[in-house]
C-alpha cells in the first residue's frame, strides 16, 4: 500500500526528528508555531502545507523534494552533523549526558 503525501511528509518528520533528537516543542520554536500546532501536524488532525514544508526543509537542511520523498530519502540528505550522538550502552549505564 502506498503512502499519500500526508503521510510521507509526517512519516519524514517523525524520522527527522528522531534522528535529531528533537521534540515536538524544539520543532515548534524553530518553525516558530505552537506545540499544538505541530502535534495536529503529525497525529493527521492538520496538514503541512507547502509553505511548512519548505520552512521544515529548511530546518533540516535538505531540499523539500527529499522531504516530500518520504522519511528514506529525508533522512539519508541529513547533514551528518544534525545527527544526535547516539547513547553508547555504558555512557547510558554511567549516566553521562549525550
Amino acid at each position: 500500500m502506498k503512502m499519500t503525501l500526508g503521510e510521507r511528509v509526517r512519516a519524514a518528520t517523525a524520522a527527522l526528528m528522531h534522528l535529531t533528537g528533537e521534540n515536538q516543542a524544539d520543532l515548534a520554536t524553530a518553525l516558530g508555531i505552537s506545540q499544538t500546532q505541530i502535534s495536529r501536524r503529525q497525529s493527521g488532525h492538520a496538514a503541512w502545507s507547502l509553505t511548512d514544508c519548505e520552512a521544515l526543509a529548511t530546518h533540516y537542511g535538505i531540499d523539500a523534494l527529499d522531504l516530500l520523498a518520504g522519511p528514506t530519502r529525508a533522512c539519508d540528505t541529513l547533514a551528518p552533523h544534525r545527527r544526535r550522538t547516539p547513547r553508547t550502552p555504558a555512557a547510558a549505564a554511567q549516566g553521562t549526558p549525550r
